[in-house]
């Protein structure tokens, strides 16, 4: 079994791709998260997606764009997989003016995204998945 690898052999990755759908604060946003084979990541498609400086306090302006992603599985299991998003379109802001970076919370039933690292708080920016791939 290679680093990253669950024990039934797959990779978090192929877990997590699907298509997401907002709630609380994220009303009316979008994620597409597609594998690409033989990695632990791949594509990405948004909507409505929050950008601007003070995304934290106050959702502003959102765009469409693309881009990839990949998960970091950490190496202790009271700690979370976070999933990175690189976005490649469009270009006009800067890196670290979005939500970047989305904890993972999963059971036998459901897989939430959300921007927050204390799953024991009620996150207020998180997305459900609505169909996987």
């Amino acid at each position: 079994m290679s680093d990253g690898d669950h024990l039934d052999g797959t990779h978090p990755g192929r877990r997590l791709a699907g298509v997401y759908r907002g709630k609380h604060d994220a009303e009316g946003v979008s994620l597409t998260l597609s594998l690409t084979p033989g990695t632990n990541g791949g594509t990405l498609r948004v909507e409505n997606w929050p950008t601007g400086d003070y995304y934290r306090a106050e959702l502003g302006a959102t765009f469409k764009g693309s881009g990839t992603w990949d998960v970091d599985t950490p190496s202790s299991p009271e700690d979370h997989p976070l999933v990175h998003l690189h976005f490649t379109e469009p270009h006009d802001w800067m890196s670290g003016d979005t939500v970047d970076r989305l904890s993972v919370a999963m059971d036998s039933t459901r897989t939430v995204l959300y921007e927050n690292s204390d799953p024991d708080t009620c996150p207020d920016f998180r997305l459900d998945v609505t169909k996987t791939n």
